[in-house]
């Protein structure tokens, strides 16, 4: 993986458990990605955030590897999420036990899913993916993508000021 390239990235939760239901823990995943935004680590373009899974378009800039990057998100991520599951009382938080000699509680599946997006038509496609996530197939979590709050969807709409850490993709291309 490459620095200065964008990626169509896809992570989720282990076993696919919805975690991701409550807003204060999606929140957790957009305070991550603007981190990485403010100390140039990342630039994103996209993002959805579903129950039990996200997409991305992003890419690591010059001076970062992808893979530290893609691994410092998930770590700290994974290490919120774990702390305010902790600090709520989450019922189930045995459902995220395994047995690793380097940790006790897994958050996320191994192996994330990250696609080299090689020209501006395969971007666009995922991006529309990415918006439609919430308004497909089992999900219906809103009518129109621009509904959906945890989205990137409106900023490519009215280019919306709620979401400062996003770059419009066209900018790099």
């Amino acid at each position: 993986m490459k620095a200065g390239t964008i990626y169509f990235y896809t992570a989720t939760i282990l076993n696919w458990k919805q975690l991701l239901q409550v807003n204060k823990r999606k929140e957790i995943i957009l305070n991550s990605l603007q981190y990485l935004v403010e100390e140039k680590a990342a630039k994103v373009y996209a993002y959805v955030i579903m129950p039990n899974h996200i997409h991305l378009l992003w890419k690591p800039l010059e001076n970062k590897k992808f893979q530290n990057v893609q691994l410092s998100f998930m770590r700290f991520t994974a290490q919120k999420l774990l702390y305010q599951l902790q600090d709520s009382g989450y019922r189930h938080i045995d459902d995220f036990l395994v047995e690793s000699k380097d940790r006790k509680y897994q958050i996320w599946q191994r192996n994330p899913l990250a696609v080299e997006m090689y020209s501006r038509k395969v971007i666009e496609q995922k991006l529309d993916y990415i918006h439609n996530n919430p308004v497909q197939g089992k999900w219906m979590l809103v009518k129109s993508p621009l509904d959906y709050e945890y989205s990137s969807a409106q900023f490519y709409e009215s280019e919306d000021l709620a979401h400062p850490f996003l770059t419009h993709y066209m900018d790099d291309i």
